[in-house]
């Protein structure tokens, strides 16, 4: 991808501290965007992605976000607008992981944490982005990060599996209805990636080769295979792609149902 490919953007990344943010953050102030870098707890990570954006020579926003809170998420977009100007780029990607409870051992505490972090923060957070960019006249992307388990559920993990679905039908949905406000949206849905959220893999060679086994490509992506994907759907090259989902995944979605 040119490097300039996307002057002039302006994007917003959700949850760059680390990780696929971390490293869509970094890809896209490369291709030439300004970006407003968010964390919710780890703010040393954020100031990592905050110096690698400005070393490319680039602009940066960065501020803590609690997408579960609509207040705060309007409140950040006024920042970055007054900060960057009007966002045209938008990857909700802040999200947490399933915890292995089964639903009978659920409580309901935790099954609204994961809902409204992985689902209600992306419907706030796109609401906020079409409002800004509405009467404009700038064409606008949004790329949610999904997951293979959109289409693949595991046991206990039924909230996250729960708000991936939720999420890619919000997008979906979205799609119909800015099909003709200029404004592009589509999923990338990650397989298994070597970030925090795959720690247990990070620390333990062994477990990471166990891991790997059920995908056909046998190894995990590393974060930067998932932004260049998050990229190119930014760019002008991709403005006819909308509501659908990019796997990214090694095959693992392919390997489902193999042996039986």
């Amino acid at each position: 991808m040119d490097e300039h490919s996307l002057a002039g953007a302006i994007a917003i990344v959700t949850g760059s501290d680390s990780g696929i943010g971390q490293a869509t953050a970094f890809e896209l102030a490369r291709a030439g965007a300004d970006v407003a870098v968010t964390y919710f707890h780890d703010r040393a990570g954020a100031e990592r992605t905050k110096f690698e954006i400005e070393a490319a020579g680039r602009r940066v926003y960065l501020a803590q976000l609690d997408v579960r809170d609509p207040a705060l998420v309007a409140g950040f977009f006024a920042e970055v607008k007054t900060e960057l100007g009007t966002p045209t780029i938008l990857v909700n990607n802040a999200g947490i992981d399933a915890s292995g409870q089964r639903v009978a051992d659920m409580s309901l505490a935790h099954w609204d944490d994961i809902q409204r972090t992985n689902l209600y923060g992306p419907f706030f957070t796109c609401q906020q982005f079409i409002r800004g960019l509405d009467g404009s006249g700038k064409h606008g992307t949004i790329i949610n990060i999904t997951s293979v388990h959109q289409e693949i559920p595991r046991a206990g993990a039924a909230g996250y599996d729960v708000s991936k679905g939720g999420l890619r039908n919000l997008t979906t949905t979205l799609a119909l209805e800015l099909a003709e406000k200029n404004i592009n949206v589509n999923n990338i849905a990650p397989g298994m990636v070597l970030t925090p959220m795959n720690q247990a893999a990070l620390d333990d060679p062994a477990v990471l080769e166990q891991q790997v086994q059920s995908i056909p490509m046998k190894r995990a992506a590393q974060p930067e295979e998932i932004a260049h994907v998050a990229v190119f759907l930014a760019s002008e090259h991709a403005r006819y792609i909308h509501g659908t989902t990019i796997f990214v995944d090694g095959g693992l979605t392919l390997f489902q149902g193999q042996g039986a």
